[in-house]
């Protein structure tokens, strides 16, 4: 159970997360700095405070340096913008039309068709959508493949941009979500974050049965999970934490 609060230090806001876990830890998430600290559920609030008050420097620092690689993410052409897609480094190629918008993948660019004029948060908008749609498309196959090995059922599975997971499930109710940012990564890593979230359909913790089961599964899913968690995807390349991450 998590319980969620506001905290201020100094001029700066803070989202406070109390949960059940031993240790304080301190966030700076991209594009704005936003800040988030979790803590423990019984640790005294002035505890928590005088921690964060510690780091009050380095907050500012980090939030300094994202402000400024946002201004220069600002000043790119968009001739050098480039895109993850399933683990490939793709030049942006942008193509205005008059037709509906689209995206296509070619051997070397992700070619973006929209309207003459179109916002860079329209651009935006439309490869995010695209994203989310690679990752839809690939579940079926991969969900035939893994629910009569696993010997479990999906009833409803979401796809949507998560800051601090690549996936997440709820057992009981049968449900899967996965981060649209897998889209980015090599597909081995959509299939293994998938057999993850299954295989807590049969245990929900990460305890040794746990890995047992994912050791049964899928026996290279500790190379897979360092890889992954290795680098974010792009939408979060400078977070602190490197983040979302998959235990």
């Amino acid at each position: 159970m998590e319980h969620h609060h506001s905290l201020t230090l100094a001029e700066i806001g803070a989202e406070l997360i109390r949960k059940p876990i031993k240790h304080l830890h301190l966030y700076v998430y991209p594009p704005d700095g936003r800040v988030r600290i979790s803590a423990p559920l019984r640790m005294p609030l002035h505890i928590i405070h005088t921690f964060a008050l510690s780091k009050l420097n380095w907050i500012r620092e980090r939030q300094r340096r994202m402000q400024e690689q946002a201004r220069e993410t600002r000043r790119e052409s968009l001739e050098h913008e480039s895109h993850d897609v399933w683990g490939k480094r793709l030049l942006l190629s942008i193509i205005e039309t008059r037709s509906a918008p689209s995206v296509a993948v070619t051997p070397s660019a992700l070619e973006l068709r929209l309207r003459p004029g179109s916002s860079a948060e329209k651009r935006a908008q439309i490869l995010k959508a695209w994203m989310q749609e690679q990752v839809r498309m690939a579940l079926p196959a991969l969900l035939s493949k893994w629910e009569p090995v696993i010997g479990v059922q999906v009833k409803r599975i979401a796809v949507r941009r998560m800051k601090t997971r690549w996936g997440s499930c709820s057992p009981s109710a049968g449900r899967i979500c996965l981060n649209s940012d897998l889209a980015h990564k090599p597909p081995i890593c959509l299939e293994y974050v998938l057999v993850h979230e299954l295989a807590h359909f049969l245990e929900p913790s990460h305890n040794a049965r746990f890995q047992n089961l994912m050791d049964r599964f899928l026996p290279n899913w500790r190379q897979i999970r360092h890889d992954l968690n290795r680098l974010p995807p792009q939408s979060t390349a400078n977070s602190v934490r490197e983040t979302p991450q998959i235990g």
